[in-house]
């Protein structure tokens, strides 16, 4: 055979295991990247578990009260709703609250109670006091009780909704894990994209048999399989460590996931169009993210927020995600209930990924 006729064979590997060889190094290249690991994973896991030992700590306990002398109507209390212990006098017992050593103060002058509560903590402050306020009705109502036994009283029962109480972890666990989901998807592409930006890297890839969009197909499934990572370690530490109860839906918490990660890769994207340094980069997803967590009521109830918050939460993707996650994930409700937050989130990917693709300049890759 001449060299004229022999034809030289196709060495570029099929498209497949291109892009699982790609796929296996640049997974192997996240794991081995430590910050991107400790900002993805584990600083949201640590805010968890944090604002959920913080705000649980007090969720069921029973309210401290000190005794300023004699205090009959403290004789009723039951055990579980008050711990009562004695001051010697109320100067001591305001120093006490000052220290936070105690929920409140109460000071009994006849038929005056006077209730002081705790000047460090208003939450536990203001449930002393309301706890308080319920015991003197209570005594009220014996004593009215006993004067006129044959007129009716009225009595209050509270009927807890949804099955009951909200606790911490129920609210804190999807809203942490969108902000967890956010911060993978605006940080990860953007500075990605700014790396690419420094290393040349798409006029490198021209060199190689693997095209570019093989390539970007398989960092995106990366960022995905680390998105249902993240939701998995998310989600058994919040039920494992903290209680929280895990509806027959939360399945569904995984396309939910991965909708939104596309989402904020999307804003990613448009970033780390306009940063220039990596430094840049983390500063301008910090400007993004943070600010997008507190209005989207991811560290707490969007419903405690101030109406022009909870007004502005409507352009945020995270409050819809959030939104997603708590009700599949704790209240059992099946995907058909999410369907406005699924399309809020899908149109939101378009329409930045449009801007993106529009504004980006490849030429700098």
């Amino acid at each position: 055979m001449s060299l004229d006729t022999e034809t030289i064979p196709d060495t570029a590997p099929p498209k497949g295991r291109a892009f699982l060889s790609l796929f296996k190094a640049l997974g192997r290249g996240w794991l081995r990247d430590r910050s991107q690991v400790f900002f993805t994973i584990l600083l949201p896991l640590m805010f968890m578990v944090l604002l959920s030992s913080v705000f649980g700590s007090t969720g069921d306990s029973a309210s401290r009260i000190l005794a300023v002398g004699d205090v009959p109507v403290l004789e009723g209390a039951d055990a579980d709703d008050f711990d009562v212990a004695s001051a010697p006098d109320l100067d001591k017992a305001l120093a006490l609250l000052r220290e936070g050593e105690a929920d409140a103060a109460v000071v009994q002058d006849g038929d005056t109670v006077l209730v002081y509560p705790s000047p460090t903590s208003s939450t536990s402050g203001a449930i002393a006091a309301g706890n308080l306020s319920a015991l003197v009705d209570d005594v009220n109502v014996e004593v009215l009780s006993a004067a006129a036994p044959g007129e009716p009283v009225l009595r209050t029962e509270v009927e807890e909704a949804d099955g009951g109480s909200l606790r911490p972890i129920q609210y804190l666990a999807p809203g942490i894990l969108a902000w967890g989901i956010a911060i993978s998807g605006v940080f990860g592409a953007a500075g990605t994209i700014v790396d690419w930006k420094r290393d040349k890297l798409l006029r490198r890839l021209r060199l190689t048999p693997a095209s570019v969009s093989t390539f970007l197909g398989a960092k995106v499934s990366v960022n995905l399989v680390v998105a249902i990572a993240q939701t998995a370690v998310f989600l058994a530490v919040a039920a494992l460590g903290f209680g929280l109860e895990l509806s027959a839906w939360t399945w569904f918490a995984a396309p939910l996931v991965l909708l939104g990660t596309l989402a904020f890769l999307a804003i990613g994207v448009v970033i780390g169009g306009i940063a220039k340094t990596s430094p840049g980069a983390a500063g301008l997803s910090n400007l993004v993210t943070m600010p997008m967590a507190f209005i989207s009521g991811a560290f707490f109830p969007l419903a405690l927020s101030p109406e022009w918050v909870q007004t502005l939460s409507y352009l945020s993707p995270m409050r819809y995600l959030n939104e997603a996650l708590q009700s599949v994930v704790v209240y059992g409700e099946p995907p058909t209930a999410v369907l406005p937050q699924i399309g809020f989130l899908a149109v939101f990917a378009a329409v930045v990924a449009l801007i993106s693709w529009k504004t980006f300049k490849f030429d700098e890759l």
